[in-house]
């Protein structure tokens, strides 16, 4: 029959097995993909993720591109000098409806929003509330995204279509919707476009599944962000600080058995 000691006991002498085995298994969910190519009806846009940098945001990310949520969506905001917005929608008819999220995503505000970069968009007065929507960062904006609602999460940046993006940026627009063949006009009048008349996102492929591919590539750190001016939830210790808080609780407890 065994007592709580010897339980306490065995359960101590595993603890750097489980400590492993739970390193590995937060490590093993970690997007393995770094390179990921947009397929959209103005070109193609290849991005490469910091999976290993913030790699809650990329889990985040590559979960709706291995569920194909981005295929046959549009590019939905454009904002001259400013960013090229999707993730969102996908038209149902002539209704735009949006996609199915998942739970929101703790905020990793390590790099800065500088042009070429792609972040996450989330909800005004919320650091954490980021979900499925993405952005292109079309110039320099560190001064405002880099301290604006907790800061904005870098996750990668654009290694080849930043034309395709500029020339996205420079479409006309209903509202802030950037559109093809389709008069400023029509969109007065209230004439809803058809899907050719949107900016499509065929589907996102990953070409290049390598765990690392920055080669050398060094992202530009927020340097504005700190904890003490309302800086996000930041990195990701949470777990193995759990992990510390376990094993602590585990000596302890059986220094008391012992006693």
């Amino acid at each position: 029959m065994f007592t709580t000691h010897k339980i306490l006991k065995n359960i101590t002498k595993k603890l750097p097995l489980l400590l492993a085995l739970a390193s590995f298994s937060m490590l093993s969910n970690v997007a393995q993909a770094t390179i990921v190519e947009f397929d959209t009806s103005q070109g193609k846009i290849k991005v490469n993720l910091y999976d290993n940098l913030t790699p809650k945001t990329v889990a985040n990310f590559m979960q709706y591109v291995e569920d194909s949520s981005y295929n046959q969506t549009i590019i939905h905001r454009s904002v001259n000098n400013f960013i090229v917005q999707g993730g969102a929608y996908f038209l149902d008819g002539d209704t735009l409806e949006k996609i199915d999220t998942n739970g929101t995503v703790i905020n990793e505000p390590i790099f800065s929003n500088i042009k070429g970069t792609i972040a996450m968009a989330k909800l005004s007065g919320g650091a954490d509330s980021a979900t499925s929507q993405w952005f292109f960062n079309l110039g320099n904006n560190s001064g405002n995204l880099d301290l604006q609602n907790g800061g904005f999460t870098v996750f990668g940046h654009v290694i080849a279509g930043m034309d395709v993006i500029e020339k996205i940026a420079n479409l006309t627009t209903c509202g802030s919707t950037p559109v093809v063949d389709f008069s400023v006009d029509s969109c007065k009048a209230g004439i809803k476009p058809t899907f050719e008349n949107y900016v499509s996102i065929t589907n996102v492929d990953i070409p290049d599944s390598t765990v690392d591919t920055l080669n050398g590539y060094t992202p530009v750190k927020n340097t504005l962000l700190t904890s003490s001016n309302g800086g996000g939830s930041g990195g990701g210790g949470g777990s193995i600080g759990w992990l510390a808080f376990f094993a602590m609780m585990l000596v302890t407890l059986r220094r008391r058995f012992s006693t």
